[in-house]
C-alpha cells in the first residue's frame, strides 16, 4: 500500500487539491443563493427565467 502512495503521491496531491477547490466553488454558490445574489450578475427585470431562478417572487 506504501508503494502504491509513493508512486502516485503527485496525483494524490493535484486530486485533493482539485476536490478543495469544487468544495469551495460550491460552498461559495451555496452561500450566494442563501443571501439572494443572482448566479448569471445581472438584474432579474428583463431575465426571460427569473421564474426559474426565483419562482416565489413570480407566483403573486
Amino acid at each position: 500500500m506504501l508503494h502504491f502512495i509513493m508512486e502516485n503521491l503527485s496525483t494524490i496531491i493535484i486530486g485533493i487539491l482539485l476536490l478543495a477547490v469544487v468544495v469551495l466553488i460550491v460552498k461559495k454558490m451555496r452561500n450566494d443563493k442563501k443571501s439572494g445574489k443572482s448566479s448569471c450578475g445581472c438584474g432579474c427585470g428583463g431575465c426571460a427565467s427569473a421564474s426559474i431562478c426565483h419562482p416565489e417572487n413570480h407566483k403573486k
